[in-house]
């Protein structure tokens, strides 16, 4: 027994020695791997990717259901459940095609469903599996419809918003989508998303800061003479727990979208991208911290928690170019932002539940902007070129979808719906019933 250990343990010494010259070479100088095992690899990563990012649905559902009070918290788990599912079904109907089908250059794709081709043959000269591709953007197009969800909660009906969810997700995400990332008129221009700032987060952004407009404050959050009334969430517990799902799926939604893992270098660049991600929600926390006890003497853990996820955003547009000093600096910066943008906003009486105009808006645009402090090829003209273009076209088509529906059905419960919670008046199952008037304890 020993003989085979002391056998063994010497194979895997000259293995490891064997080994060492390849790892030393550069990215370029490897050895190529086949286009079956290329395959294989990148596939691996758009699903497990999109696994990830999928996963940021629970983490979105949690947050908002600690942020929100207590008698809208189900309103808040079903609306996520919904958006995911109709994100998912309109993404196949017409969504891809919309965002990468035919777009060459121009302003969008083609209409119609996505069909997923067979391995082999033609598949296999993509690199990857189609379904798994499909796969990895659709979940992308549900994070961008959860950032409404959050913004406009406690006020909205639940019908409107569904119906607001499936022009976003088949129709405005995808045609935006398609100027960049289906190689269109902005991406030729020179434009640089990486994973998504302002593609995913500001457009879900600005969509949400539309609706939060038009839908207006919640009755008692402003008083008549500017005092804003804190309405506190139902459990920081659960809102930590989605802060850190969404962490952890971030993984996900910036390391595969590199979108290739078949080689030592992409491997490398999404071990680097990885890395930085965390670093940038971490100086995220921290200057949100920091700043809110110098301010308020007081730390404030919903500015914690936010500040991790203005982090993210921050860096999702480049998270491969910057150093370790300029990531924390992008994502220190994305921080402080959400420390300065929320009581801005309760300045203009635009009220946001969860913070999401500051985390996904503001941070998405800052995060935009910055990529050329970092990425040589990158044009600060572009950057705001694009940053504006994304901002007109979603502020205009979410704008014009909102007053459709408000003039049609309404999309705000009265006030007396808004005083006994949503729970009951919209979903008629509450989170926690014994919580409620005149219930008991079985």
């Amino acid at each position: 027994m020993k003989k085979l250990v002391a056998k063994g343990a010497t194979s895997l010494a000259l293995l490891s020695l064997s080994a060492l010259p390849v790892l030393a070479q550069d990215a370029e100088a490897a050895p190529a791997v086949s286009p079956e095992v290329a395959y294989i690899f990148n596939t691996l990563l758009f699903l497990i990717g999109g696994f990830l990012v999928m996963w940021m649905a629970a983490g979105f559902a949690m947050l908002e259901a600690g942020l929100v009070r207590s008698k809208n918290v189900s309103m808040q788990c079903l609306k996520n459940i919904s958006l995911y599912s109709i994100a998912g079904l309109m993404f196949w109907i017409t969504g891809y095609n919309l965002m990468y089908t035919g777009v060459d250059g121009g302003f969008m794709g083609s209409f119609g469903p996505y069909s997923f081709d067979a391995v082999g043959g033609d598949a296999l000269d993509t690199g990857y599996s189609t379904a798994s591709d499909w796969f990895f953007q659709m979940v992308f197009v549900a994070t961008a419809a959860s950032i409404v969800s959050g913004t406009v909660a406690e006020r909205i009906k639940l019908w409107p918003f569904l119906i607001f969810v499936v022009v976003l997700t088949g129709f405005i995400y995808p045609i935006a989508g398609s100027w960049q990332w289906g190689a269109g008129w902005l991406s030729e221009m020179g434009f640089s998303d990486f994973a998504g700032s302002t593609l995913v987060h500001s457009v879900g952004g600005w969509a949400a800061l539309t609706g939060a407009i038009i839908l207006g404050a919640r009755k008692g959050k402003y008083g008549a003479d500017g005092a804003v009334h804190p309405m506190p969430g139902s459990s920081m517990p659960l809102a930590t727990l989605g802060t850190f799902i969404l962490w952890l799926g971030w993984f996900g939604f910036n390391g595969a979208s590199q979108l290739a893992m078949g080689s030592i270098g992409d491997v490398s660049d999404i071990s680097r991208i990885f890395a930085n991600t965390n670093l940038a929600a971490a100086a995220g926390v921290v200057a949100a911290i920091v700043l809110t006890q110098v301010m308020y003497k007081k730390v404030d853990v919903t500015m914690a928690l936010n500040g991790a996820l203005a982090g993210l955003v921050s860096i999702t547009a480049e998270p491969l170019a910057p150093s370790v000093w300029q990531t924390v600096f992008i994502g220190a910066v994305g921080g402080a932002i959400v420390v300065f943008t929320v009581p801005l906003l309760d300045k203009l009486k635009i009220d946001d539940v969860v913070g999401a105009i500051p985390v996904h808006l503001i941070a998405g645009i800052w995060g935009t902007l910055i990529v050329p402090l970092s990425n040589d090829g990158a044009s600060w003209g572009i950057q705001i070129t694009g940053i504006v273009a994304y901002g007109v076209f979603t502020v205009l088509a979410s704008a014009i979808v909102w007053f459709i529906l408000k003039a049609a059905m309404g999309i705000r419960v009265s006030d007396e719906e808004e005083a006994l919670g949503l729970d009951k008046v919209e979903v008629g199952v509450e989170a926690y019933p014994e919580f409620g008037t005149g219930s008991q304890r079985m």
